[in-house]
């Protein structure tokens, strides 16, 4: 398989069915940051469940104004909306479902162990290989609409990182060993997504985790009552 293979809609499309999330697919070539071109599109009538892929991202966000880095081709950097019947209060709680979505795919995926380090990164073997950024517009204490941005390392090698991130960045191939099919990957994160995204709405958050996590700092709702961040990387 390539390492420059592309997503293509048609394909996507195919394997969600009647799911709310990916009911609208958008692939670009390159983007800024998927999050905001998805925040620029956001409009009252823009559907629940819009997904944005970026084939490249050329100013990807993370926490604390980070930058992501985005490789063309090599990883899944997306974006998708949602309109959870959540208080602001609770905005944290994307952050962890976004989160626990992506170590399930990857554990189901891959045969692989990740472990969620709170409250917005993936690790594998010790090597972060995705994070997750939420934006959200919200009305009052209630979230009218959130963006969960994700990325996620598939075919990286060691050198595609830049210097300073190669003695903590690492991605799914590096560690397995084996090249990832993105389309097949990207289709298998959306239905974990699909399959969980009921439970934020209103529900108070599990205590039983199903994967495994690693000791730091929870997360903490943002007091912005227009846009309200959680961190990615």
């Amino acid at each position: 398989m390539s390492r420059r293979d592309r997503l293509i809609v048609a394909e996507l499309g195919t394997s969600l069915g009647e799911s709310v999330i990916g009911r609208r697919i958008i692939i670009l070539a390159s983007t800024r940051s998927t999050n905001d071109f998805l925040l620029q599109m956001l409009t009252p009538e823009l559907p629940e469940g819009c997904v944005v892929f970026a084939e490249e991202q050329t100013a990807g966000r993370g926490q604390r104004g980070n930058r992501w880095e985005s490789a063309s081709h090599l990883g899944l950097w997306c974006s998708v909306l949602l309109r959870p019947r959540l208080a602001l209060a609770e905005s944290a709680r994307l952050t962890d479902w976004a989160a626990q979505a992506v170590a399930a795919t990857v554990a189901r995926e891959t045969g692989l162990e990740p472990v969620i380090k709170p409250p917005n990164d993936v690790y594998v073997s010790g090597r972060k290989i995705a994070g997750v950024l939420v934006d959200t517009r919200n009305e009052r204490d209630r979230i009218d609409a959130a963006i969960v941005g994700i990325g996620i390392n598939l075919n990286q090698a060691l050198e595609d990182f830049p210097v300073e991130l190669r003695e903590r960045a690492g991605s799914l191939a590096m560690i397995s060993g084996a090249q990832v099919n993105r389309t097949i990957f990207a289709a298998a994160l959306l239905q974990e997504l699909e399959r969980t995204r009921m439970s934020l709405d209103d529900h108070p958050a599990s205590d039983d985790a199903p994967l495994a996590r690693s000791s730091g700092r929870s997360p903490r709702a943002s007091a912005d009552k227009s846009v309200a961040k959680s961190p990615m990387a």
